[in-house]
C-alpha cells in the first residue's frame, strides 16, 4: 500500500509515492543514527556508574567521595573527558576519507564500512580491561560514526520525495534520539547488576544496532543520484527511480537529476570546487550550522546528563532514570518535527526552538546561581524545576536544531559538491562536538551556573543568524536549490555578482 504525492519540477509535474521499498530502505539506513545516539547515551551513562569510575577513573571516584570537593568540580578530569571526546577526533579524520568513498563507490559502501568499524569498536569497549583499550575502542567507534554521519543524511535526502524530504531526513535525528533512549534504558538496568560489570553490558549491546546496520546495508539500493554521478548507465538509474517512486512517470525528476549531474561531469569533486565563490552561501552554511548546533549545548545534556543530575544532588539511579526521561522527550519532539517541518518550514522551527531553548537555559542558570552552592544539593522542589526546564530545552532542540542541523546541510548542495559539502558539515560538527565534550566538565567547574548563560547567549546569536541569513528550503527539489540563494535578500547580491563576473 502506498500513498501518492505530486512532485514539483521546473519541467512540469510527475507523480510519486511513498513506497514500502523506500520506507524500508530509509529505516535501515537510519540505523546509522541509532548507533550514534546509542554511543552518546552510553558515554554519559557509564561515566556516572561508580563501578566504571572505580575501574578506569579512580581519581574521579575518590573526588566524588570527598565532601570537600565542589559540586561543580567533582567530575573535572581531562582523562574522563578524553574517553568521551576521543570518538570525535577519529570521526573528524574519517569523514574526509568517507567523502571520497561515498563519491567514488556510492552511499551504500560507506554505510557498510561505518557499521563494520562500529562493531569492532564495540567489541574492544565491552572487553576492555584498561583505559587505553577503552579509548582505542572509542577511536574505532569514531571511524564508524564518521562514515555513517557522512553517508546516511545524504542517502535519506536523495531517496526522499522533495515535498517530504524534511520529514524523511529528520528520521536521522529521530534515529539518534531512539539510540539515546535505548542506551539510557540499558544504563538504568545495567547499573543495578550486582558485581560491578553492568557497564560492560551497556558498551557491548551497541553491537546490536551496529549488526543491523552492517548486514542490512548490504541489501540497500543505491540512490539514483549516486548512480548517475558515478556512471553513465542512465537506464539503470531511471529504472531504480521508477521503483523508488512507485510509478513510471518520473521523466521530469529524472531530467532534473541528469541536468544537475551533467553540468560539471568532468570536474573532480574536491575542496577546490566548493571553495569557489559561486558556492559561498552553501559553504558558509556548511560551517555555521553544525557549529551553532553544537553550541546550543545539547551534547552537554547528551553526554553528561547523568553527571549533571548528580551535580544538582540526585542519586546514581535517579540520575540515570532522569536521563531516560530526557531521551524520551527528545525523541517525541523530533518525531513531531517530522510531521510539521514540511508545513511550517525550516526557519519557523529554528526560531521557535531557539526562543524555547534560551528561556529554559536562563531559568536553569538562575536557579543554580541562587540555590546550588559548592556543597550540598538542590532542594527537591528546585531539582524538579531544573529537570522540567531541561526537558523543555531538549524538546525545543528536538524540533529545531536537532533534526534541522542535519537536514538543511544535506539538501542545499548541488550534486557535484554534495558529498564533500556533507563531509565539511560532519567535520565541523565533530570538531566542535570534541571541543564542547573535552572542555565542558572543566567549564562547569570554573563557570559553575554561568555555563547555562554561556550557551544561552550562543542560542540568541544563532537565532538571529537564521532569521536574517537562512533562506527557506521546504518543498524545493534538490536539483533546483540554487534558486533560493538567488532570491534571498543578502545572498542574491553575492551570487549575482559572481554570475555577472563569470559571464564577462
Amino acid at each position: 500500500m502506498a500513498v501518492g504525492f505530486a512532485i514539483a519540477s521546473e519541467n512540469g509535474q510527475s507523480n510519486g509515492k511513498i513506497t514500502l521499498y523506500v520506507v524500508l530502505s530509509c529505516m535501515m539506513a537510519g540505523m546509522g543514527g541509532v548507533i550514534f545516539g546509542y554511543d552518546i547515551g552510553t558515554a554519559g551513562g557509564v561515566t556516572s556508574m561508580d563501578s566504571f569510575l572505580k575501574k578506569f577513573f579512580h581519581k574521579v571516584y575518590l573526588k566524588k567521595e570527598d565532601a570537600k570537593v565542589s559540586n561543580y568540580c567533582v567530575f573535572d578530569s581531562q582523562l574522563l573527558t578524553s574517553f568521551t571526546s576521543s570518538l570525535y577526533i577519529a570521526g573528524l579524520v574519517t569523514t574526509f576519507f568517507a567523502s571520497h568513498v561515498t563519491k567514488a563507490f556510492g552511499r551504500k559502501p560507506s554505510i557498510v564500512a561505518g557499521g563494520a568499524a562500529f562493531l569492532a569498536g564495540t567489541a574492544l569497549g565491552g572487553a576492555a580491561f584498561n583505559v587505553y583499550m577503552l579509548i582505542v575502542g572509542r577511536l574505532l567507534l569514531g571511524v564508524g560514526v564518521g562514515f555513517a554521519n557522512q553517508a546516511v543524511p545524504l542517502y535519506l535526502s536523495e531517496m526522499a520525495l522533495p515535498r517530504l524530504r524534511g520529514a524523511i531526513s529528520n528520521g536521522f535525528q529521530l534515529s539518534i534520539c531512539i539510540g539515546i533512549v535505548c542506551a539510557n534504558l540499558i544504563n538504568y538496568g545495567a547499573e543495578k547488576i550486582e558485581g560491578g560489570w553492568g557497564w560492560r553490558v551497556s558498551l557491548a549491546l551497541a553491537a546490536v544496532p551496529a549488526s543491523f546496520l552492517t548486514l542490512g546495508a548490504l541489501f540497500l539500493p543505491e540512490t539514483p543520484n549516486s548512480l548517475i554521478q558515478r556512471s553513465h548507465d542512465h537506464q539503470k538509474a531511471k529504472l531504480l527511480l521508477q521503483r523508488i517512486r512507485g510509478t513510471e512517470d518520473v521523466e521530469a525528476e529524472f531530467d532534473d537529476l541528469i541536468k544537475a549531474s551533467s553540468s560539471k561531469t568532468n570536474n573532480k569533486q574536491s575542496l577546490k570546487i566548493i571553495l569557489k565563490p559561486r558556492y559561498r552561501p552553501q559553504l558558509v552554511m556548511a560551517v555555521v550550522i553544525p557549529f551553532f548546533q553544537q553550541f546550543t549545548g545539547i551534547n552537554v545534556i547528551g553526554f553528561y546528563a547523568p553527571l549533571l543530575f548528580r551535580t544538582i544532588g540526585l542519586g546514581e539511579s535517579a540520575s540515570l532514570l532522569s536521563a531516560v526521561v530526557t531521551g524520551v522527550v527528545g525523541t517525541g519532539s523530533t518525531f513531531i518535527s517530522m510531521f510539521i517541518v514540511d508545513k511550517l518550514g525550516r526557519r519557523t522551527l529554528f526560531i521557535i526552538g531557539g526562543i524555547q531553548m534560551f528561556a529554559s537555559q536562563c531559568i536553569v542558570g538562575g536557579i543554580m546561581a541562587f540555590h546550588l552552592r559548592d556543597h550540598g544539593g538542590l532542594s527537591q522542589g528546585y531539582a524538579c524545576v531544573v529537570l522540567v526546564m531541561i526537558l523543555i530545552y531538549v524538546a525545543g532542540f528536538g524540533w529545531s536544531w536537532g533534526p534541522l542541523g542535519w537536514l538543511v546541510p544535506s539538501e542545499i548542495f548541488p550534486l557535484e559538491i554534495r558529498s564533500v559539502g556533507q563531509s565539511i558539515t560532519v567535520a565541523v560538527s565533530f570538531i566542535f562536538t570534541f571541543t564542547v565534550a573535552q572542555t565542558f566538565l572543566s567549564m562547569l567547574c570554573h563557570f559553575k551556573y554561568g555555563i547555562f548563560f554561556f550557551f544561552g547567549g550562543w542560542v540568541v546569536v544563532m537565532t538571529i543568524f537564521v532569521y536574517y541569513f537562512l533562506p527557506e528550503t521546504k518543498s524545493v527539489p534538490l536539483e533546483q536549490m540554487e534558486k533560493v540563494w538567488q532570491d534571498h535578500w543578502f545572498w542574491k547580491r553575492i551570487v549575482s555578482e559572481i554570475s555577472d563576473r563569470d559571464e564577462k
